[in-house]
């Protein structure tokens, strides 16, 4: 197995709903290991830059809207083959389509949750991974296994 590096974001509706604790110690009990963490408030211009990807969808704005509305923790997770395991424990993007025993279905509000509103980001590649780690982070503020 290969080990990896992932970004994990805990959105502004899971830190107003106190689930930092429980989102962290669900990514650790997986075999994860948290090597970086950030708590920040995302104005509009970085949302913007986070989410450039999404920027011609229907939903860029009220994304960028919701992730400016409040502050968020950016995590690395690092662990064998990483990416793939906590996108599994994130469960589906829509909340509704989530299963339980996963972040989104565990967590979920009520069934028809809006899908901006689905508690965690994780990256969903090794270049994204990359990317998106750098946006957060520097190299120096990572703390690897391997240091």
């Amino acid at each position: 197995m290969a080990t990896e590096q992932t970004l994990s974001m805990i959105k502004p509706d899971a830190v107003a709903r106190n689930l930092l604790g429980r989102v962290t110690a669900r990514t650790e009990g997986i075999g994860l290991q948290v090597v970086a963490a950030r708590m920040l408030r995302m104005d509009r211009t970085r949302a913007e830059q986070f989410y450039a990807v999404h920027q011609q969808r229907s939903f860029f704005e009220e994304l960028v809207k919701f992730m400016a509305s409040g502050p968020i923790l950016a995590q690395v997770l690092e662990g064998d083959e990483a990416i793939q395991r906590y996108r599994e424990l994130m469960g589906a993007t829509f909340p509704c389509d989530a299963e339980e025993g996963t972040l989104r279905g565990d967590f979920r509000e009520h069934k028809d949750v809006d899908p901006l509103y689905n508690i965690v980001h994780g990256s969903d590649s090794l270049e994204n991974a990359r990317v998106e780690i750098e946006f957060f982070f520097s190299p120096a503020e990572i703390h690897s296994r391997s240091d």
